[in-house]
C-alpha cells in the first residue's frame, strides 16, 4: 500500500509542478508553444466544468462532487483485500488525477489546462469543432486508470468461481 500513495502523491505532485509550469510560460502569451506541428501544442486555458468543459453544477457543488468521488475510490481501496498491482495502479491513478484537480478547484476557483492535441479540427456538417479538449496531467492519469479498469477487468475483478455456470432453460 506504501507505493499506493506514493503513486497518488507522484500524479498529483507532477500534475500541480506542470500546471505552474503552464501558468508561468503560457498564461500571458499571445500564441501556444507548439511541440509537433499539426498535432501537439502546449495552450493555456481555465476549466470551470468537469471533462471536456461541461459546466453542469456551480464550482462549489463540482468540488464537493470529486472530492465526495476521490475519497469513495480511495476508502474502496483501502478496504479491498486486493492488493495486486493491477488491481492498486488504476486506482491510484485515478484518486492522484482526481486530487490533483480538486487542488486547482480549491485554490483556482477552476482547473488549468494545456495539453491539446489537435487530432482534427474543421467543419463536419457545416459546424466547426475541434476533437480533442485541452486538458492536463489529473486528466490523463484519470484516463489512463479508467481505461486500465476496462481492458483488464477481467483480471482486476475476477469472477468467485469461473467453474459455476448459469443454467438458463
Amino acid at each position: 500500500m506504501k507505493w499506493f500513495f506514493t503513486l497518488i502523491l507522484l500524479v498529483v505532485t507532477v500534475d500541480q509542478v506542470t500546471k505552474k509550469l503552464a501558468i508561468s510560460a503560457l498564461k500571458d502569451a499571445a500564441q501556444s508553444i507548439t511541440i509537433i506541428p499539426d498535432l501537439l501544442s502546449l495552450t493555456y486555458t481555465e476549466n470551470k466544468g468537469v471533462a471536456f468543459g461541461m459546466e453542469f453544477a456551480p464550482p462549489a457543488m463540482l468540488l464537493l462532487l470529486t472530492g465526495l468521488i476521490t475519497l469513495v475510490v480511495l476508502f474502496y481501496v483501502i478496504l479491498s483485500k486486493n492488493r495486486t498491482s493491477l488491481f492498486l495502479v488504476p486506482f491510484a491513478l485515478i484518486v492522484g488525477g482526481g486530487a490533483g484537480n480538486m487542488v486547482d478547484r480549491v485554490i483556482l476557483g477552476r482547473v488549468v489546462d494545456f495539453i491539446y492535441f489537435d487530432l482534427y479540427h474543421g467543419k463536419i456538417f457545416g459546424t466547426y469543432i475541434s476533437l480533442w479538449p485541452i486538458f492536463n496531467i489529473a486528466d490523463s492519469a484519470i484516463t489512463i486508470g479508467a481505461c486500465m479498469l476496462i481492458l483488464f477487468h477481467n483480471r482486476i475483478f475476477p469472477d468467485g468461481n469461473p467453474t459455476e455456470k448459469n443454467n438458463v432453460c
